[in-house]
């Protein structure tokens, strides 16, 4: 048998062939890519469009210059090729994000966070390597899945899905925030028609399937080819026009937000109402919180004040700040300066120092923060780290400020409706001479600005400031500042009174308030505890937001209370009329009976004895009330709610053994600094009575340290404490109090079993 001679194609059917081979490879790339042009849409910058297009050319040229490698091989090369553009993809980002630390570093948390941050990153989404991970990732795999199926398995219409599911999963994660995307829609339509409709790779016409079949045969298959075709197109039709009338309702509903069902990141209590750390500031007013170093316009304007929190939402026991966080790029979304207000950039480089939790102090409004990954929330325009302060953090901020023009404010008026209605709510239970007094303003000043100078002129002229005065700033707290005796206690507070009650009495005039919380620095250099201050801010039309400054002058004495308002008599006064006066008798009036006589009453060792029995009755009554009300307290913190809250409940017990100890914590403390005093605690409670340690079950400092860390993870990791751990916690507290207690004299042992501090201290 002779082998006929192989003959070598010619140039130009190399070419021709070459060309044929192109189409399909083309067409899958433009409809990866496409899926890039649709998501970049809620990016900041072309940059991630830019690098799923590179993985759709990777990936599908990869998979043909292997087309000749045994189908195995293919997709670990193709991975391979994945993980270093991948790679080069992070860097870029993290490069274009300003973000510090290792592309090791930042690999390993782009992969940790990658999804999350990116269905609750702030649109315009910045390209940071957490944001670009998936798409670069999804956009590879799809181009590979697609190149082999439609080029080595002949299955083009099957290889468009893979292109066609990542481009409406880029449609569903841009979602309603971005016009429709029509043209590349269009365009997707046309390339994948483009690529069915160019022939396929053959070197010779394509044979006849029923070439050799005899010519019966031969026609019953043809005529059951035309009837399955005549079918399918029948089924083709009829569901068009079936889903034709649902995809066209569809065009103008509103797209299903993906980020309504992930959750933004989360704050402690400590963030949510910063104002409660005033007063702890105020008592350690040499702590070193930040550093700061301002350039630009303001270097030379005198230093401007640092805000760390807005809060807007007061349910008449804790203002709030109520945010929806949103993950952020260094670019933050720009707000519109009110009308006629003058503004300048600020730049400032903030250290961190002692500042703890996850509030991120900038002046407002911020614009462009670099140094530091951030979430923001537009709406209140307040900042946090999601992953916390740290102490030596270093960023820089780019604020703009506005300065309102002051001569629009004795005409501006304020606004009003559901825009404002969370700035403008009362909450239920307010006290009637709050109420009262707030009347009192606003009756004597018509005027909104004239309205809110009232309230800060009657706050500073009639109030003292001081450091020692304790915290809180719900209703009753408010009314005690307000009308307490000044012997008592009462009309003296700190820049958390003054604030919240010029934020109260404002809403009870109708104006819209809010209490900011920050500093105000006296220049470069350290921040300390003493700058920490909280100031009321009102809104006018036309203006924007206002700050006002209700603290009383230095070295000015306040007038009484009184002087100026007097609540009204809840009862009306007794008549003046006078009392009818006794005509003189005749008779004189009978003796009193002597101590020989018997009257008709009891005798007196018998009304003393009584009293003095109903006395003690009364008092051990209350006293049994007390510890039946503490131990109900003790066992709605440690056994009731999730394994979280009964960690918190322990914790709380804790802190309340320290207090009746004569030790009690500030709220700005960390959770190990506590577990640190409460350590030192005990050891100077056992130095004092050195026979009681063996009777206490002698809790070591492991012991606390170990419920600090309880605590520490059911607020960072909510939802990861077991109830074996709360049970592990209650244990802990529990010994620890009944440690401080039994070092303590027998007499203040019982003294501590019905104190009834624990039941009133604030929660």
């Amino acid at each position: 048998m002779v082998t006929p001679p192989r003959v070598e194609p010619s140039a130009d059917g190399r070419v021709a062939r070459a060309l044929r081979a192109v189409p399909v490879p083309a067409a899958l790339i433009v409809l990866v890519a496409l899926s890039g042009v649709v998501l970049g849409r809620v990016y900041a910058d072309p940059l991630l469009t830019r690098l799923m297009a590179g993985a759709a050319v990777g990936s599908v040229l990869v998979s043909v210059a292997a087309r000749r490698l045994p189908s195995w091989l293919v997709a670990p090369l193709s991975v391979a090729a994945l993980a270093g553009w991948t790679l080069l993809s992070l860097r870029l980002a993290a490069a274009h994000a300003a973000l510090p630390g290792g592309l090791g570093e930042v690999t390993a948390d782009a992969a940790r966070n990658a999804i999350p941050r990116l269905l609750t990153a702030m649109i315009p989404v910045e390209p940071a390597p957490d944001t670009v991970l998936v798409p670069v990732v999804a956009a590879w795999l799809a181009g590979l899945t697609a190149a082999e199926v439609a080029l080595r398995a002949g299955r083009v219409l099957l290889g468009y899905l893979p292109p066609a599911l990542l481009y409406a999963g880029a449609l569903y994660v841009v979602g309603p925030n971005a016009d429709p995307a029509i043209g590349p829609t269009v365009l997707f339509a046309a390339v994948a028609a483009a690529g069915l409709a160019t022939p396929g790779r053959r070197d010779g016409p394509a044979p006849d399937p029923v070439a050799g079949l005899s010519p019966a045969v031969r026609a019953a298959v043809r005529l059951r080819l035309v009837a399955a075709s005549a079918a399918g197109l029948a089924v083709v039709v009829a569901l068009a026009a079936l889903l034709a009338p649902v995809v066209a309702a569809q065009v103008d509903e509103r797209p299903v937000d993906p980020r309504r069902y992930v959750e933004p990141p989360r704050v402690e209590s400590l963030d949510e109402n910063p104002l409660i750390r005033i007063s702890g500031w105020a008592l350690n007013p040499d702590q070193r919180l930040l550093d700061v170093r301002t350039s630009g316009g303001a270097a030379g304007d005198g230093s401007p004040r640092i805000r760390l929190a807005v809060l807007s939402d007061y349910d008449g026991v804790t203002w709030r700040v109520g945010a929806t966080y949103r993950n952020a790029g260094r670019i933050l979304p720009a707000a519109e300066p009110a009308p006629n207000a003058a503004t300048d950039e600020v730049r400032q480089e903030i250290t961190v120092g002692d500042l703890t939790g996850r509030l991120l102090p900038a002046v407002p409004t911020p614009r462009e923060v670099t140094g530091a990954r951030v979430a923001y929330d537009p709406a209140t325009g307040t900042l946090i780290r999601p992953e916390g302060l740290a102490p030596g953090l270093r960023y820089e901020v780019s604020s703009v400020r506005e300065r309102p023009d002051a001569n629009l404010l004795p005409t501006a008026n304020v606004p009003a409706g559901d825009e404002v209605a969370r700035v403008l709510r009362v909450a239920d239970g307010a006290p009637e001479p709050v109420r009262r007094l707030a009347t009192q303003l606003a009756e004597s000043n018509g005027a909104p600005y004239a309205r809110a100078d009232a309230i800060a002129t009657f706050l500073a002229e009639h109030y003292r400031v001081t450091a020692d005065a304790p915290s809180g700033h719900a209703y009753p707290n408010l009314a005690f500042f307000l009308f307490g005796p000044r012997n008592g206690g009462g009309q003296r507070g700190t820049s958390e009174q003054f604030a919240a009650a010029f934020a109260v009495l404002g809403r009870l005039a109708g104006l819209p308030t809010r209490v900011v919380v920050g500093f105000e620095p006296k220049g470069d250099g350290p921040v300390r505890a003493a700058d920490a201050y909280a100031w009321p801010e009102v809104l006018f039309d036309g203006v924007g937001w206002v700050p006002f400054d209700p603290m009383p002058r230095p070295d000015s004495e306040p007038r009484p209370v009184e002087e100026d308002f007097r609540p009204q008599p809840e009862d009306p006064p007794p008549s003046e009329v006078p009392a009818p006066t006794e005509e003189p008798s005749a008779t004189p009036p009978a003796a009193a009976p002597g101590p020989g006589r018997s009257g008709g009453g009891l005798g007196t060792p018998v009304l003393v004895g009584g009293g003095a029995g109903g006395l003690l009755l009364v008092v051990g009554a209350v006293l049994a009330v007390l510890v039946a009300m503490r131990r109900r307290l003790t066992r709605s913190r440690l056994d009731a709610g999730d394994p979280g809250e009964r960690v918190a409940g322990a914790w709380r017990e804790l802190t309340d053994a320290l207090r009746l100890a004569g030790h009690p914590v500030g709220p700005d403390l960390a959770a190990a600094e506590v577990a640190e005093r409460a350590r030192r605690t005990l050891a100077e409670a056992r130095a004092a009575r050195p026979g009681e340690d063996a009777a206490t079950g002698d809790p070591d400092g492991a012991a606390v340290d170990e419920l600090a860390g309880l605590l520490n993870q059911a607020g960072f990791a909510p939802g990861s404490v077991t109830p074996e751990q709360a049970e592990r916690a209650a244990r802990l507290s529990a010994g620890f109090a009944d440690a401080l207690r039994t070092a303590r004299s027998r007499w203040r042992q019982v003294l501590w079993t019905v104190h009834p501090g624990p039941l009133r201290w604030r929660r």
